[in-house]
């Protein structure tokens, strides 16, 4: 009877171990799989994170990217504008160094404090993108007023130089036409001879004997001309024979002058003023030796231009 009531509380203490054992196991267990839970947790949290930074520094790449490519714009427009782009050259270095720097970023490591940095740099960039757009607006505008303007001034020059060159045209038509206006003329050109008597002939056919004659006398009046101003004009006179040649000796005053840009002879010469009043002028000219037979040409000239002709011929 006393074995039996010693042994039941050794039975009870080893239920109780057991249970309390049991206890234990279960709160390890649970503390384990509450812990388990809080790491899970934990990676998932971090897992996240990272995907946050990796998305942080994808969108902050692209934005860098993006502007790049305004920058690469701008300078294009400039260049296009012939103007210098060193600013904007030196920021497109810049971004490349930024955009390098990004990218050597490994997986999860783009911090929040890099991420705040680079951020305030892509806004500082962006207001410089910004301000330079509106001073290339502006230049734009400035350049296509000046276009407008410069077009305007051009489309004046020309018609002011088109203006001109009708004036200059028709002074110089006015001038030519004043020119040939006022030339002489020479009128009533009557031919004789004198003899070696000092005898005159004078024949309406202007035919003479040419053994008889030592002189040739040449008359006409210079025809009025109310445009021809009143001045000294020098008159020459050619008197060429049948064979074409003029006569021509300095020692009686033969000399040369130009006709059409080309030298000529002249026979005999004399400076007249010219009055405008239908005056006479007359040369006499003597050959010094017999005269060809044939048909004789006396051309009068002013100012390189004939004025007069008529012929006469020696039998």
């Amino acid at each position: 009877m006393e074995q039996t009531q010693s042994t039941e509380p050794k039975n009870n203490n080893r239920v109780l171990l057991i249970v309390a054992l049991i206890l234990v196991l279960l709160g390890i267990n649970g503390l384990l799989f509450y812990m388990n839970q809080q790491k899970g947790k934990q990676n998932e949290q971090l897992t996240a994170d990272l995907k946050v930074k990796d998305s942080k520094l994808e969108e902050q790449i692209k934005q860098y990217e993006t502007l790049k490519a305004d920058f690469e714009r701008q300078s294009q427009e400039v260049q296009g504008m012939g103007l210098a782009n060193d600013s904007l050259e030196a920021r497109i270095a810049a971004i490349n160094a930024d955009l390098l720097k990004l990218r050597s970023f490994k997986a999860g490591s783009f911090s929040i404090s890099e991420q705040k940095r680079f951020k305030q740099r892509a806004a500082s960039f962006e207001n410089q993108l910004r301000k330079k757009d509106e001073e290339i607006a502006q230049l734009k505008s400035d350049n296509e007023a000046l276009y407008t303007e410069t077009t305007t001034l051009k489309e004046r020059q020309n018609k002011l130089t088109d203006t001109i060159t009708t004036v200059v045209r028709s002074n110089q038509e006015l001038s030519e036409k004043v020119t040939i206006a006022s030339r002489l003329q020479a009128e009533n050109i009557r031919v004789g001879v004198i003899n070696s008597r000092n005898k005159e002939k004078d024949d309406d056919d202007n035919e003479f004997r040419a053994k008889r004659v030592e002189k040739v006398k040449v008359t006409f009046n210079l025809a009025r001309n109310d445009v021809s101003p009143k001045e000294t004009k020098e008159i020459m006179m050619r008197l060429i024979e049948p064979d074409g040649a003029a006569l021509y000796n300095l020692s009686t005053g033969g000399g040369t002058f130009m006709i059409d840009g080309a030298e000529a002879f002249y026979t005999a010469k004399q400076d007249i003023v010219f009055d405008n009043t239908r005056q006479p002028v007359q040369f006499v000219y003597a050959k010094g030796a017999g005269y060809k037979t044939g048909l004789h040409t006396v051309e009068l000239y002013s100012g390189g231009v004939m004025i007069g002709k008529s012929t006469f011929t020696l039998k």
